[in-house]
């Protein structure tokens, strides 16, 4: 058993060490110096290894952890981004062959170069890769990503639906996005505790500065707001010395805090030497005996945050304070008429109940379509067909029962589950569109449709069925009894 798994299980509170691989000699040699400590402040210590996380240039986690001289507790990463199915079942075999047996899924950031538009890349989204990998390893300890750190309903309602999504297919840990606003740790804690069977809560955390502030610029999903930076540079101002001492002082009450809070560990972000390893450590040593609750932890936190002559941090954009059970929304009457309209069609073209229904099952699943040249005519006309009125590529797999017609093609990343973690206050993480799926979470709400959001685990697309038609497949699969909606129309996912 994994010594992570073993500290979860003993409900003990466990440290991840976040490590980017890159092909470094001497990041690997650091990283080997802070692994040898096994503990911070007791508590025991395990490196997670990102996956494409910048630079194509990148180790993979696996050839990083190969790198290491001696073996260290590990939890590899596993981005979906550019990726198919058999990426995944390959890399399972290849941590088979070494020995590991715990993985963090995600769907990943938007790929470098990936432009909508130009050349589709493929993400292998978090909730079906959570699903083929619970399936093909029953036992190993799966985690996935939660991002609270949301500001307006629709983004992160659809985030905490998502969510759920996750625990059905399987997640045993979640470790939240990269965030400072300790009313949204709380959040999401509490949300975890109303589930029927909760699931332990990381928090991925890092030492605050100025310059770290500007490189968060370019990381999707992190917040990091107006009033944030002006204490920031305040501190910058004064020393470089001075702003360190503060950011470490600051992470250690956020450690000291989710601890308080109920959290199962911490994932460290931003700690690239041995030096910044022990002033952490030595300011959490410091600090931890003057807390025993939230209550007398609360006023070191917030004054952690304040700097003589500047305004009071706040952690929410500008504007935009939503907290979860909070609900205004209301799609437009245009959004409901449209659901309304194409929800009518669906059910008399492809219920198999309706006469036309029967008729047109009957006529797409002719032997003439099995030919190369009918295939192809009958893509086409799909295509033709379907592309106005939802945007639809092709996917060969139709998931449009199951995403209240909003195709997930319209997606940069494809995602038919939910969102990524990326989104900010609606909008897309590629900056051109909103969210998908924040339409489609209003819409579900408005049309008292949310168990959609929450209960239809959607499998990946598998590639080889790109670019045909979904029509044969649709009534084939079903032809010796109906299957439920969301698997009707893809294979069962299998290893």
């Amino acid at each position: 058993m994994s010594l992570l798994k073993t500290t979860l299980d003993a409900n003990a509170f466990a440290c991840i060490l976040e490590f980017v691989p890159k092909p470094c000699a001497e990041r690997l040699a650091t990283l080997e110096a802070l692994m040898a400590r096994t503990r911070l402040c007791g508590w025991p210590l395990t490196v997670a290894i990102g996956d494409r996380v910048g630079s194509a240039l990148d180790l993979s986690p696996l050839d990083a952890f190969t790198s290491l001289k001696q073996p260290v507790p590990v939890l590899l990463h596993f981005s979906g981004k550019d990726r198919e199915r058999r990426d995944l079942l390959a890399q399972l075999q290849r941590m088979d062959a070494a020995g590991l047996d715990q993985l963090l899924l995600l769907t990943g950031d938007r790929l470098p170069g990936h432009t909508p538009g130009e050349r589709p890349v493929r993400y292998l989204e978090s909730v079906a890769a959570l699903q083929l990998v619970r399936q093909a390893r029953p036992h190993w300890l799966l985690a996935a990503a939660l991002n609270p750190f949301k500001y307006r309903e629709a983004e992160g309602g659809a985030q905490y639906s998502k969510a759920q999504k996750k625990l059905t297919a399987g997640a045993d840990l979640f470790i939240l996005q990269l965030g400072f606003d300790i009313e949204k740790h709380q959040e999401a804690y509490d949300w975890m505790q109303r589930q029927p069977r909760p699931k332990p809560l990381m928090a991925c955390i890092m030492a605050l500065t100025a310059g770290r502030a500007a490189m968060l610029d370019h990381v999707a999903g992190v917040t990091v707001t107006p009033s944030m930076r002006a204490l920031l540079a305040a501190e910058a101002a004064v020393s470089k010395q001075y702003a360190q001492a503060r950011a470490t002082r600051r992470l250690a009450l956020q450690v000291i805090g989710l601890k308080l809070m109920g959290y199962a560990g911490v994932h460290l972000s931003g700690i690239h030497d041995v030096a910044q390893f022990e002033a952490l450590e030595q300011a959490i040593d410091d600090l931890q005996g003057q807390f025993t609750s939230l209550a007398d932890w609360t006023p070191a936190w917030q004054a952690a945050w304040q700097q003589p002559d500047l305004a009071p941090v706040t952690f929410h954009p500008p504007g935009h304070a939503w907290r979860l059970g909070q609900r205004h929304i209301e799609a437009s009457t245009k959004e409901k008429a449209r659901y309304h309209l194409l929800s009518a069609m669906h059910h008399q073209l492809f219920s198999r109940t309706t006469t036309l229904s029967k008729a047109f099952g009957w006529a797409v699943t002719r032997p003439l379509w099995a030919n190369p040249t009918g295939a192809r005519w009958l893509h086409q006309l799909e295509r033709r067909i379907k592309r106005p009125l939802v945007g639809c590529d092709t996917c060969g797999s139709c998931r449009l029962q199951d995403t209240l017609y909003t195709c997930p093609e319209t997606c940069p990343k494809g995602l038919a589950n939910g969102p990524c973690g990326g989104t900010n206050l609606d909008r897309c993480e590629f900056g051109d569109r909103e969210c998908v799926h924040s339409a489609k979470y209003r819409l579900a709400v408005s049309v008292g449709r949310t168990e959609v959001l929450t209960d239809r685990l959607i499998p990946c697309v598998q590639v080889e069925n790109r670019q045909r038609s979904s029509w044969p497949v649709w009534f084939e699969v079903t032809a010796t009894g109906p299957l439920p909606s969301h698997t009707a129309a893809t294979p069962e996912l299998n290893d």
